[in-house]
């Protein structure tokens, strides 16, 4: 189990960087309550001082903080509750604000656009949908503005002692966009893209087609770095980066192994089948199914493309209802979000102890076991509600024998 009392001697020398994939307001919650967990269950382990960080839309904002010496606990109490530094604060509605400047700018095409199509309908001949196929052009480019956003994060990294520069900071720090025109990663913060202010990084990383407009840089457009890749864990691995830990936080839901009954912290019934959820649901799933996969494979490339690489993965349960349909706006559900990320980061390590004692003790990592098995311990200062004793025993054997069966695979392996 774990708990070394000896730090291994390669400890003295091993890199640590830390890959954050994105997810939305969503993305940005889990990976606040799982790196609270992992901080404090893992001793050796001070997610402030990794070697190296790549972030990818909610995950750049992360790790840009990390990498500007915010704890995740700072940041669970800017972006979760709403305490802090005024200047630190967060909300979610920042990114709901509608894009009014993408909007007139449009408008102002829609008279020549419907020129264009009438010519070609009457004098032109053309058919109808063909003169008016280019009336498109007229449609915003995104719904919702990211430049509170960007504000935002200008004001948070230029307090004292932290760095709106890439070239400032004291640690690595790259945070992926995708250039519109060529489909290409562009990586922020290496040679060649670290004159670009994080925030404004940050801006682009986030720019999801369809909810933002592509953000202009340099006379270039970007938008969401999703759309090249999951995690860009390369720009890390190939720094010799020893342990990456990477967090994806969204994975798709499988419902049919889900509990029948299972209620939410909304107090709403989980949906059955996933149909029956509309296309909201459906296009979650959908995006969640294709990002993972290609995920996966990523995963694959690396352990063959750096094989001395250690590569430690942390995601939600595929079961996990209460992620895939939460509503991340509500100010109660993200606390209760919060706090259920944390817990089950923290039920998943106990779950794979021994195998991630193995991972983690060459990097000079190790459990805190009293820690990571105190039933008591909560990420947010309310307590939700308590488990009755019989139910803790249930999970916790359940943990010891999930434990056991991932040690025995990995031994029969």
């Amino acid at each position: 189990m774990g708990g070394h009392d000896e730090r291994p001697p390669a400890a003295a020398t091993s890199r640590i960087g830390l890959a954050l994939a994105g997810g939305g307001p969503l993305g940005a919650i889990y990976e606040i309550g799982a790196l609270c967990a992992l901080e404090e269950s893992l001793t050796g382990l001070e997610l402030t001082q990794c070697d190296g960080y790549v972030g990818v839309s909610a995950g750049g904002f992360i790790a840009a903080a990390l990498a500007n010496g915010i704890t995740p606990r700072d940041l669970c109490r800017a972006f979760i509750e709403n305490e802090g530094a005024a200047d630190d604060i967060l909300h979610p509605g920042t990114l709901m604000r509608p894009a009014w400047g993408e909007y007139a700018r449009r408008v102002a095409k829609l008279p020549a656009l419907l020129a264009q199509a009438a010519w070609r309908y009457v004098v032109e001949r053309r058919s109808l949908l063909v003169a008016f196929e280019h009336i498109g052009r007229a449609l915003p480019a995104g719904l919702f503005s990211n430049h509170p956003l960007e504000a935002q994060m200008r004001r948070v990294f230029s307090a004292p002692g932290r760095s709106n520069d890439f070239r400032n900071l004291p640690r690595k720090l790259v945070l992926v966009a995708t250039d519109l025109d060529t489909g290409e990663a562009a990586p922020f913060g290496q040679p060649g893209f670290d004159h670009v202010p994080i925030s404004r990084a940050i801006q682009a990383s986030a720019a999801l087609p369809g909810l933002f407009p592509p953000v202009e840089i340099d006379g270039r457009h970007y938008v969401d770095g999703a759309l090249k890749k999951t995690l860009h864990a390369t720009v890390l691995l190939d720094e010799g980066i020893d342990l990456l830990i990477c967090l994806n936080p969204l994975v798709p839901f499988d419902a049919s192994a889900a509990p029948r009954h299972q209620v939410m912290s909304s107090g709403e019934e989980r949906i059955p089948r996933l149909v029956d959820g509309g296309l909201p649901v459906v296009l979650s799933q959908t995006f969640r199914s294709l990002i993972h996969s290609r995920l996966a494979l990523g995963l694959k490339g690396y352990e063959r493309s750096h094989p001395d690489a250690t590569i430690v993965l942390f995601e939600p349960d595929h079961r996990d209802a209460e992620l895939f349909l939460a509503n991340t706006f509500s100010y109660k559900q993200r606390r209760a979000l919060a706090e259920h990320a944390y817990q089950q980061t923290r039920h998943l390590l106990r779950s794979r102890r021994t195998a991630l004692a193995r991972q983690f003790a060459p990097h000079g990592i190790r459990f805190d076991d009293a820690a990571l098995d105190d039933p008591h311990r909560h990420l947010l200062g309310r307590r939700h509600a308590k488990r009755r004793p019989s139910a803790r025993a249930v999970r916790r054997l359940e943990e010891v024998l999930d434990d056991l069966d991932v040690a025995l695979g990995e031994f029969a392996a």
